[in-house]
């Protein structure tokens, strides 16, 4: 057996890991299931009755958690999750880009008036 696997096998198993990581990044097996495009049951199964990996969806475990695949798979150490709410809310930026432009103006002007609006609020609540 090599240091790597003796390393891996310390370590918790996968179904465990797998579960802290998700709430350590504040997803509820419903919300994740939900941006991964896959069913909640298979989260569960996943965190609990395997200890085998799905090897097609780590990539996209990994995109959702801000994580690597490594780190999933407990071969390197987790760093501090990075906060996934931010993660989420890229990908949607990433799904606007692939508008069309009348539509991307029409969000452009929301955020903007919603930003605008934030920034009055925060002026009068320091003034």
């Amino acid at each position: 057996m090599t240091k790597r696997n003796a390393l891996i096998e310390q370590e918790e198993p996968f179904g465990a890991r797998l579960a802290r990581i998700r709430t350590e990044a504040g997803y509820s097996q419903r919300v994740l299931a939900r941006e991964m495009g896959i069913s909640q049951r298979m989260i569960a199964y996943y965190e609990g009755e395997t200890t085998h990996p799905p090897t097609h969806l780590l990539p996209v475990f990994a995109r959702a958690l801000g994580v690597t695949t490594d780190q999933i798979l407990g071969i390197e150490p987790l760093d501090k999750i990075k906060k996934t709410r931010d993660n989420r809310l890229w990908r949607r930026f990433s799904e606007i880009e692939k508008m069309e432009s009348k539509e991307k103006r029409q969000i452009m002007q929301f955020l903007d008036t919603f930003i605008e609006n934030t920034r009055l609020k925060r002026k009068a609540v320091s003034a």
